[in-house]
């Protein structure tokens, strides 16, 4: 876990370093805020069951090996944006550096889920250096606006209540949020680029 948690320090430095870069030029900051979290180990326990993974009882080096190439979102950072554009040119920014590895990437926000989600998701792998050497962690990095994180909040809240009457309507009124929020986050976008546009003329 402290591997993990050296792992999410590293990632999210380089996020606060681009953000604050990006405010010197444009004068805003693209990032609202950053989240980390280190899943525990009971639920690293759950994940590897559902897996059909088992553990040595001898080799904790042998375990580590195993839990790492099975499970890639361990250490989780979530990123919130002001606008759609904002997540990519720091996804992109963030993977072109010569030390992170882009290992997955999900893009939910071009594809939705089918359950009206969207989000980009990239696992990533950092070297991190300790006192033994070179070791490379993977980090999950979320990035959502201000509004996908909102309805995914409340989605995931509700989704974990018991004994929901009218499921089914329930859900297709969460897509059609979705779908609205989506509609709204480019069209804040477009009032932005009015704006700076007005601004740069003046």
């Amino acid at each position: 876990m402290t591997y993990y948690g050296c792992a999410l320090r590293e990632v999210e430095t380089k996020l606060q370093v681009l953000n604050d870069e990006f405010k010197l030029g444009h004068d805003r900051n693209p990032i609202e805020s950053i989240k980390s979290r280190i899943k525990s180990v009971e639920s690293i326990a759950k994940k590897l069951e559902k897996k059909g993974i088992t553990l040595n009882a001898d080799s904790m080096e042998e375990n580590i090996a195993r839990i790492e190439n099975s499970i890639f979102d361990i250490a989780g950072i979530r990123v919130i944006c002001a606008f759609p554009e904002d997540i990519y040119r720091l996804a992109k920014q963030l993977t072109s550096q010569d030390d992170i590895t882009l290992v997955r990437e999900k893009d939910y926000i071009s594809s939705p889920k089918p359950n009206g989600y969207r989000s980009l998701h990239l696992i990533v792998e950092i070297p991190v250096f300790f006192s033994t050497g070179k070791r490379p962690m993977k980090v999950e990095v979320q990035f959502r606006t201000i509004a996908m994180d909102f309805w995914a909040s409340l989605e995931h809240k509700m989704k974990y209540k018991k004994n929901i009457r009218n499921q089914d309507y329930i859900a297709d009124e969460l897509l059609k949020c979705s779908r609205i929020i989506s509609e709204t986050d480019y069209r804040m976008q477009e009032i932005r680029w009015l704006i700076e546009s007005a601004d740069s003329a003046e």
